[in-house]
């Protein structure tokens, strides 16, 4: 039973692939985090090494040692988060040594199982050596071995080893799908299905994530009400907010380009809101005050600080000075416009 959540044509080329033994030696898995590409690798593993006679069955001792990681003919490579480079910083990179190592095991017959496979995780880490040196490995392919590489970035990756292998893209699922795997497989009520499926953005793993973790749900609301009360504030409480940020981003770059991501969901909302699209709305569980929000402001306002978001993203990406770019975001940020009898309203 493959374990993946949608991606069925996907799925339909690797079970065809291997009902005619014509699998390739090698594949990229594409698409976005939490997509299911470390998924369909693990139903891919299974299925070579299944004992059963309609793999992957997920029973089989092969099966149950291959989804608990403690196969010897499973090798998974990626990014050694706690590893530190002769300078004591955190390596981003995956290492030339990790592929020798890899080549090593590539080189040796299948321990255990019918074949072995190797998963390379975010493979668009690879550094330049590292990626060479498995190109080697890839041009020479051995009989009972098969690469899955896996990469959210493959622009990130040389062309020579992306030529090596059989592409696989893997693109976000419909809301529907999603929620529907949350009903079913992980019995969460309706209306939190709902709501994470469309916060995942057709991503099931981010779902899962958050149906186990609570602490990823209340970590987007704090960001939701961040965003929401620096759209009612006055200049004072908006840079306030952009120095906050940017410190924040000194210490921690992918927590602010989350906020921003974060920001963008909301200020897309409001579009759909101002374009009487409420129910494509990410934010399902902010949509009276989405409503309330977008009557103050002009679909052009929205647009153009949907651009700004998007441009600031950009330039903190490209290291231009943190606090000068979201001080200018927040200059850019729309007022919203209160109605005259609001404002008496508001007096009295």
């Amino acid at each position: 039973m493959w374990r993946t959540i949608g991606h069925e044509k996907a799925v339909s080329l690797l079970r065809h692939g291997l009902e005619r033994g014509k699998l390739a030696h090698a594949y990229l898995f594409a698409g976005p985090p939490h997509v299911g590409k470390m998924t369909l690798a693990i139903d891919l593993a299974q299925a070579l090494n299944c004992e059963s006679k309609e793999p992957p069955c997920g029973r089989c001792l092969s099966c149950t040692k291959i989804a608990e990681g403690k196969h010897p003919d499973v090798l998974v490579v990626g990014l050694l988060p706690d590893e530190k480079s002769a300078e004591g910083k955190l390596k981003t990179e995956i290492g030339i040594d990790q592929v020798r190592q890899v080549q090593h095991a590539a080189s040796l017959p299948p321990f255990e199982g019918r074949y072995k496979i190797i998963i390379v995780e975010s493979a668009e880490l690879l550094s330049l050596d590292a990626a060479n040196c498995l190109l080697k490995t890839l041009e020479e392919p051995v009989g009972k071995v098969v690469f899955i590489l896996l990469t959210a970035n493959d622009k990130l990756l040389p062309v020579t080893v992306i030529s090596r292998c059989q592409r696989v893209e893997l693109a976000p699922l419909p809301v529907k799908d999603v929620e529907k795997a949350l009903l079913e497989s992980y019995k969460v009520e309706p209306q939190k299905a709902n709501l994470l499926a469309r916060l995942s953005h057709g991503c099931p793993g981010w779902a899962i994530q958050a149906v186990n973790d609570a602490s990823l749900l209340q970590e987007r609301t704090g960001k939701v009400d961040e965003a929401l009360a620096v759209i009612d504030g006055d200049s004072e409480a908006r840079f306030a907010c952009a120095a906050q940020l940017a410190t924040r981003f000194s210490q921690n770059r992918a927590s602010v380009q989350e906020t921003l991501d974060v920001w963008t969901d909301l200020w897309r909302d409001l579009m759909l809101v101002k374009l009487n699209c409420s129910e494509m709305i990410t934010n399902s569980d902010r949509s009276r005050l989405l409503a309330e929000i977008a009557s103050h402001l002009s679909l052009a306002q929205i647009k153009g600080f949907i651009e700004s978001i998007q441009k600031a993203g950009e330039q903190l990406r490209q290291n231009v000075n943190a606090r000068l770019v979201l001080e200018v975001l927040m200059l850019d940020m729309p007022i919203r416009e209160v109605s005259s009898q609001a404002k008496l309203t508001a007096k009295g």
